[in-house]
């Protein structure tokens, strides 16, 4: 008979790694979707449209009763929590725990308080590392330790695990101090004959699969791109003087810049204004959502809802859920003691 882990879901944005975890299957032990919530209304629409659990719960977390949920829908042998990595992103402000969503996690280890789950599976951007000089990742790390978990924190670099595209987390795997299993970083070396380039992720995309439509590239741009060759950016390349963007300050690499056919994509972000849509190597346009859902390696048939903008910052700001499968395998022969593959974590 199966072996099911009851999964709940904080911070789930469209369910990247909903997707990732569903996905994962080791021996006859899978992951059931109790819960998940989110206070973006389209992210928890695709949500519940893909994943499917049993309810998806709209709302702020910092409104949200954890005691009625635990109630409602009884205990929960995982949770995972992508929390909101805007201040801890190295684009921006960087203001860590003093911006408006660094403090955030608080509610996270307020979660495992109340539920007190078996394991844990938290994400987050690489520059939590070292915001506020490194206090806000010892702060974090001490948090979950006190909430009672043995932690496993690692630096995955996605590209190495068959990602086409070099999207760097901080993926955070807790074992409650009284399950006696411990967690290792699976191996990437099983990956390194992939072929993880651009080029194949975005080949034959059905004609009529959901949100693939092109967007509008004015003359301007469609000039623009005609000058940039593969892996520039509006900075980079020898663009004609009336082509040239009069933007002081920091100058962002990926203002048009076009990916690379043979590598892996530069990392996919949830923005899409100014010229940072992500650009097609050989084509004069932007991608479609479609294939930066591919680049992102969500399935063909995972359908995001709301509108075009609304539809790219999720995809931007998903896990890539092949990548997070990678990660709930692991944690799956863990709990059942099969060996696999590891490397020393790197943090």
């Amino acid at each position: 008979m199966d072996k099911k882990i009851r999964l709940a879901e904080l911070f789930c944005g469209a369910g990247g790694i909903g997707l990732g975890a569903s996905l994962a299957s080791v021996d006859g032990i899978s992951i059931e979707h109790i819960w998940a919530t989110d206070y973006d209304k389209d992210a928890c629409a695709t949500y519940r449209e893909n994943i499917k659990p049993k309810d998806v719960i709209c709302e702020d977390i910092r409104k949200l009763d954890f005691e009625k949920l635990l109630k409602k829908y009884g205990e929960v042998d995982c949770l995972t929590f992508g929390f909101p990595c805007n201040d801890f992103s190295c684009v921006g402000e960087q203001r860590g725990l003093h911006g408006t969503f660094g403090a955030l996690y608080e509610y996270c280890v307020k979660a495992l308080n109340v539920f007190k789950p078996k394991y844990f599976v938290a994400e987050n951007v690489s520059g939590l590392r070292n915001a506020n000089d490194g206090e806000a990742f010892s702060r974090i790390l001490k948090a979950f330790r006190s909430a009672g978990y043995e932690i496993y924190p690692n630096l995955y670099c996605f590209e190495n695990y068959g990602v086409p595209q070099k999207r760097h987390r901080v993926i955070i795997v807790g074992i409650r101090n009284d399950v006696p299993i411990k967690f290792a970083v699976p191996s990437y070396k099983s990956f390194s004959t992939v072929d993880n380039s651009v080029e194949t992720a975005l080949k034959n995309i059905p004609n009529d699969v959901a949100n693939n439509e092109l967007t509008a590239q004015s003359p301007v741009v469609v000039e623009r791109l005609k000058h940039i060759k593969e892996g520039e950016n509006a900075f980079t390349a020898k663009l004609p003087p009336h082509l040239q963007l009069n933007i002081g300050g920091v100058k962002i690499s990926q203002i048009y810049k076009r990916l690379k056919a043979n590598e892996p994509a530069y990392t996919i972000t949830g923005s899409g204004g100014g010229g940072t849509h992500v650009y097609h190597f050989k084509e004069n346009r932007a991608l479609t959502n479609r294939e930066r859902a591919r680049l992102q390696t969500f399935t063909d048939n995972f359908i995001f809802l709301g509108s075009k903008e609304s539809v790219r910052k999720q995809i931007g700001m998903a896990v890539p859920p092949s990548g997070i499968k990678i990660v709930f395998e692991a944690l799956l022969n863990s709990i059942e003691g099969n060996a696999y593959e590891t490397i020393e974590a790197k943090i």
